[in-house]
């Protein structure tokens, strides 16, 4: 399956067709996805304690992986997902014949330009000390 978490997505086939949203859960073994308000269902809540009351939620449902193609964060145009390793890794990369070629994964991309920027070395905190341990040294003096 090429959608991952929290990857912005593009609906295209179904009742919500053309429809852009973000992927809010994964289920790889059934190989489907809910995405962020498509495929809309009402559900039924029975009130579970007595000063709570039953109702009717609105949410979204699964919908087929097949059916959702990712949109590069990039130049946000759906894309086919192809693989490639870059820096020893296997990254998700916009390609194909209009492709610009930029990795999807949000990771990757911070990650390359995390090594165009130069590092910043951070100070070690100070110890600290036991404030019980400089009492019992001053009563002994």
């Amino acid at each position: 399956m090429n959608v991952k978490l929290n990857d912005n997505v593009l609906v295209i086939t179904g009742k919500y067709k053309g429809k852009q949203g973000k992927v809010l859960k994964c289920d790889p073994k059934t190989g489907r996805v809910i995405v962020e308000g498509v495929n809309m269902v009402f559900k039924h809540e029975k009130a579970r304690k007595a000063n709570e009351t039953s109702r009717i939620v609105n949410e979204e449902s699964y919908i087929d992986a097949s059916n959702v193609m990712v949109v590069c964060p990039a130049c946000n145009k759906p894309t086919r997902v192809y693989h490639a390793v870059i820096d020893g890794k296997k990254v998700r990369i916009h390609g194909g014949k209009d492709g610009c070629g930029k990795p999807l994964d949000t990771a990757a991309a911070a990650k390359k330009n995390k090594k165009a920027a130069p590092a910043v070395e951070e100070e070690a905190p100070k110890k600290r000390t036991r404030k019980r341990s400089q009492k019992t040294a001053e009563n002994k003096d």
